[in-house]
């Protein structure tokens, strides 16, 4: 079987080095380089064509940023960034998965992590996924981010808060839609949240429970970066708090959601008990949750790209319990295929989409 060829590029020898015996450990990997910079990388990228580069964030003359968009431009290749954990490591990310880069991996402490061991699996994991990954899908969604960045348009403040002062779904003629939406998605899902989330509409009559697997120390930065963009409210879920319509709660890292009725509330749950399948937030717990708690609600769930089958079993739940519409990404627009394929296999998929055209469904399914 081919290997895949690798370029790790960071500024720190003592990182490289560990890196590339990380990845030299798995037989379906051969790092055929390494670079100390952006500007270094870019020129090995063009005479070593490796498969897939991973790319710090933090380096001189030419950082990971400004190599990731010439990378893109010049020579598309898939990208996994290293990335801090600090706020401006977080926001970095971001703009990073928005310039085209496949997915990251946040180091565990510091620019030079002493244990970075940690994360190996998940390095050679996302390697060998990016491998897999259309490069060209990937560079054309990060053109169509920068555009539809230009036409955001954000509601003030104070026109988002007079809406959501009501509890969780009261209309206006003063009954409750007994409706949410559950969102599951991994890698690529930034890209995807925000095509979805942006396109739909402040008046939207339900809340949106978002699970996105992400480490500790990324998910507040996420979801402020989409509240700025979205007409809707987006916010990092605390726990206990009260559930509003036309809120978007993205679950934070570390933490599983999981809901419960308050009288005639629903209040977030946040707990800490063991990953699901190696993930915390798990989609297959918020959409149990739901499912135990919510029988009398109508879920319309989406699940859009990610790497393994995150989300299928809750569907199972959610179906077997109660009224569903459910939405998957078409194989077409994820980055990774996984998640929503899973969920396609169940047989419980009421109609598979473009995720375009995902945030139409939503309302769609809100208004029926």
């Amino acid at each position: 079987m081919k290997k895949i060829k690798v370029l790790v590029v960071d500024d720190s020898a003592f990182m490289r080095k560990l890196i590339v015996e990380f990845l030299t450990e798995d037989s379906r990997l051969e790092v055929v380089g390494s670079a100390r910079n952006g500007q270094d990388a870019i020129s090995k990228i063009q005479s070593l064509r490796p498969d897939v580069v991973t790319l710090d964030v933090e380096m001189p003359i030419m950082n990971g940023l400004e190599a990731l968009e010439k990378i893109m431009k010049d020579c598309p290749t898939p990208v996994v960034m290293l990335s801090s954990t600090t706020k401006e490591g977080a926001e970095n990310t971001f703009i990073a998965m928005q310039n085209g880069a496949f997915d990251f991996i946040a180091k565990p402490s510091g620019a030079i992590s002493l244990d970075l061991y940690k994360v190996k699996q998940e390095i050679i994991d996302k390697v060998v996924a990016a491998s897999r990954a259309n490069v060209h899908k990937l560079q054309k969604n990060a053109g169509e981010i920068q555009r539809n960045l230009s036409g955001c348009k954000k509601y003030s403040k104070i026109e988002s808060e007079v809406s959501v002062v009501s509890s969780y779904a009261v209309t206006d003629r003063g009954y409750r839609s007994k409706k949410i939406v559950l969102i599951g998605t991994s890698t690529g899902g930034p890209r995807a949240l925000q095509t979805v989330l942006t396109n739909l509409p402040q008046s939207i009559n339900a809340p949106i429970l978002v699970v996105q697997h992400m480490p500790p120390g990324f998910t507040k930065s996420l979801a402020e970066r989409l509240d700025s963009l979205c007409h809707i409210h987006v916010k990092e879920a605390e726990d206990g708090e009260l559930i509003q319509k036309g809120t978007a709660y993205i679950a934070p890292g570390g933490f599983h959601l999981k809901v419960r009725k308050i009288g005639t509330d629903l209040a977030i749950i946040l707990e800490q008990s063991e990953p699901r399948n190696g993930h915390r937030p798990s989609v297959d717990v918020m959409f149990e949750s739901v499912a135990n708690e919510l029988i009398d609600f109508t879920k319309i769930t989406v699940i859009m790209t990610g790497m393994g089958s995150d989300g299928a079993n809750g569907l199972i739940e959610l179906k077997r319990k109660g009224q569903v519409k459910a939405i998957a990404e078409s194989q077409e627009t994820s980055i990774v295929f996984g998640m929503p394929k899973a969920a396609i296999a169940t047989h419980l998929i009421d109609t598979v989409e473009n995720v375009e055209n995902i945030a139409k469904t939503i309302v769609k399914y809100c208004e029926s």
